[in-house]
């Protein structure tokens, strides 16, 4: 049996060279049936994201060259691209990655949760395709419910370790109920979309993108069934927004100190929860002046962060423990795998003995032959016919003596 890990991620590859690799969602039952054909695999699931391109596969020999060249000519690059970049994990290195992996531990932010449910998919792709049999069924199975056992046991996905989580989290801290908050946000880079991310998750039902380029607002707004609105028009929503989240690469505040209390004005003082993410800052210091408004910036929310991160690698080292046990269950399984056809052909050698003297002890009843006799002799024949060859084997092919202990192994003799 062999198991291999092959892939590379963040912390191997800069982004470019994982843009190269990258396989789409829709493009993995072609990329599964190229591999599986180039490579002859038994089995494999691909699993693809923004930070990394891996390939989980059982075989039966040493195939990682062909995996390699498969994995190239379905992107068309050279070896050459990609081979500086990438890991191997045989086995119980491959097992332990996989749990690691889906655990959010070999994350680029410690304990994310996104990681599991692209690796669900992965697996249900693969597996809808033929791609999966007993091993990586097995394999992925466990290693979803390690995945669960470590966010239940242990503090890894329970604090908010980037300024988008955080963000959110003080949201729910202010509002009881973000479903009933109109969240306003500034800007549609990357933090302003892993924010929005959040709050969608959080339960947020009215979002409002606002951006100096409407089709970029639009872009983000449909990813999340957001309103996009120009920043021309912010001035007009800013009173719509409870919670009001900033983040562009202007030079100059987008928010002063008059707009917001103009906006408070138009609420009637209803508060108002403001998190400026961006640096330079996009919200004026004077804002904080304010009554009725709760302002944070990214110098606010860091030290939250920290603390929250060194929570996180404190769980981190529970999860380990955890991972290292239920890696060491699943490679005593995958080990008994071994055993099975071995013990097939010993079930059938037995088989086919008794099968043969109880026959023999058949013929002498119906011939007349006493019936106690014919059981003794049917007990002496079966003992002398089950040690005759591994006595043979204990005599003639025993220089070290390790047949020795295995025989007494296998028999549980006391001696």
């Amino acid at each position: 049996m062999h198991l291999l890990a092959l892939g590379l991620n963040h912390e191997t590859a800069p982004v470019s060279v994982r843009e190269r690799t990258a396989v789409a969602t829709d493009q993995l039952g072609n990329a599964l049936r190229h591999l599986t054909t180039a490579s002859r695999v038994e089995e494999a699931t691909i699993l693809s994201t923004c930070n990394r391109t891996e390939i989980y596969c059982h075989q039966k020999s040493d195939m990682e060259e062909l995996i390699v060249s498969g994995l190239c000519e379905f992107h068309q690059l050279n070896k050459t691209d990609i081979e500086p970049y990438l890991y191997r994990y045989p086995d119980a290195q491959a097992v332990r990655h996989a749990f690691r992996v889906a655990a959010g531990l070999d994350s680029m932010v410690l304990g994310e949760p996104q990681i599991l449910g692209q690796m669900k998919e992965a697996f249900a792709i693969a597996h809808r395709e033929g791609a999966t049999g007993k091993i990586l069924n097995r394999l992925f199975q466990q290693t979803f419910s390690v995945a669960k056992r470590v966010r239940t046991d242990t503090a890894i996905g329970t604090s908010a370790v980037s300024v988008a989580y955080a963000a959110v989290s003080l949201a729910k801290q202010i509002f009881s109920d973000l479903s009933e908050q109109t969240v306003l946000m500034i800007g549609a880079g990357e933090t302003i979309e892993l924010t929005a991310r959040h709050l969608k998750d959080s339960g947020v039902r009215h979002l409002v993108v606002a951006n100096r380029t409407l089709q970029r607002a639009r872009s983000l707004a449909d990813l999340y069934g957001a309103e996009a609105i120009s920043l021309d028009e912010l001035p007009a929503r800013l009173p719509d927004g409870d919670i009001v989240i900033s983040s562009t690469a202007s030079t100059l505040p987008i928010l002063g100190k008059g707009a917001v209390e103009s906006a408070l004005k138009k609420r009637r003082h209803r508060p108002m929860f403001v998190v400026d993410l961006a640096v330079p800052r996009d919200v004026e210091p004077e804002v904080a002046e304010l009554d009725d408004v709760f302002l944070y910036t990214v110098d606010d929310l860091r030290g939250v962060i920290e603390e929250n991160l060194q929570a996180r690698k404190q769980a981190a080292q529970e999860a380990e423990q955890i991972i290292d046990v239920h890696t060491e269950e699943f490679m005593v399984w995958l080990s008994s795998l071994n055993a099975v056809p071995t013990i097939k052909a010993l079930r059938t050698s037995v088989n086919s003995l008794v099968e043969a003297e109880v026959q023999r002890a058949h013929k002498k009843l119906r011939a007349g032959e006493d019936p106690s006799a014919v059981v003794q002799q049917l007990a002496r024949s079966l003992s002398k016919k089950f040690t005759h060859d591994p006595t043979e084997q204990l005599t003639r092919n025993n220089q070290d003596g390790t047949l020795n202990e295995a025989v007494r192994r296998l028999f549980k003799l006391d001696l």
